[in-house]
């Protein structure tokens, strides 16, 4: 049996002097009580109640486990109640990691701000070193975890942060050099700038939506801010993050292209671990965020559905 319940039954017995009173107590029978006391007693080795037909008394053993007893049990119900309102407040350590190109822009910028916003939390943010099994996150200690590519694991919850546009774009020196481009399939005849986890550009949505694999690769890396650095450098077309190329579209060292042609935005997802309800620090940073995306647009740019993502149980 349970030794927590046995021990609340022995000292239920010893408050009140009686079993059957213990047992009105505890909501419980008799004989279950003077049941758990004899467990009781078996496991510690030693007798702890004096039985007679008209009372319980302790035995000088019992009287010290009893004192014992009563010690460990409100320590545990002290410390329950205190995980419970750590639980429920928004305070503690939280353990967040993401992948290093979003890291480095804007999103480190939302979590220094929820992080002045919220003193009380100490945050841990690190970039990169995501694993394909999205729960892995969890084994090395982080709260939350952000991707940006489609997940489907019920082991977590997932929650939509915002959507994250992308955008086609080359240096005018480039395009001077190389033409305009009309047309995606165009760009087998053009530099590309490709990131090494995407060899495959989509346009469009949905059932319309094209493929199209780059093969004249003429630079790559796994860093979208390297890439950028190259097209502004006129050594090809690029497919790159919208907030992080703005500056450079305004200033004229980059421009847009085919704009008849969409790019799909990119889905932001926070996951965090299973058990409802989630630990308060973990929702209302989740909250923040999505705020943050909301307050924050692109100046001039369309982020569709921003903040404003669904929360599943997966």
């Amino acid at each position: 049996m349970d030794r927590m319940l046995l021990m609340n039954s022995f000292v239920t017995v010893a408050q009140v002097g009686s079993f059957s009173q213990a047992a009105r107590a505890l909501s419980s029978s008799g004989s279950l009580v003077s049941r758990h006391v004899a467990e009781l007693e078996r496991q510690v080795g030693v007798r702890l109640v004096n039985r007679t037909a008209r009372s319980v008394s302790l035995t000088e053993a019992g009287v010290r486990y009893a004192e014992f007893a009563t010690r460990i049990l409100k320590e545990i119900a002290a410390e329950d109640a205190g995980i419970a309102c750590v639980h429920d407040r928004a305070e503690g350590s939280l353990g967040i990691v993401s992948p290093k190109w979003i890291g480095s822009l804007d999103l480190g910028d939302a979590i220094a701000a929820f992080s002045t916003a919220h003193p009380k939390i100490s945050v841990r943010f690190e970039l990169g070193g995501l694993s394909d099994r999205t729960y892995e996150f969890l084994d090395s200690g982080f709260d939350v975890a952000l991707h940006t590519r489609d997940l489907r694991d019920s082991s977590v919850h997932l929650k939509k942060i915002t959507s994250l546009p992308f955008v086609l774009c080359a240096s005018a020196e480039y395009i001077g050099r190389h033409g305009v481009l009309n047309h995606p399939n165009d760009l087998s005849a053009h530099d590309c700038l490709v990131h090494v986890n995407e060899p495959v550009w989509r346009f469009g949505y949905g059932s319309t939506s094209t493929l199209h694999k780059i093969r004249n690769v003429a630079y790559s890396s796994n860093s979208y801010i390297a890439l950028q650095k190259a097209a502004v450098h006129g050594r090809g077309i690029a497919l790159l993050p919208e907030r992080s190329v703005h500056d450079d579209l305004i200033a004229g060292r980059l421009r847009a292209l085919l704009p008849g042609h969409t790019v799909p935005d990119r889905p932001l997802y926070a996951i965090y671990g299973p058990g409802q309800p989630a630990p308060r620090k973990i929702t209302v940073f989740l909250d923040f965020l999505a705020h943050w995306y909301k307050d924050n647009p692109i100046p001039g740019g369309a982020q569709e559905g921003a903040g404003h993502g669904r929360e599943d149980s997966r």
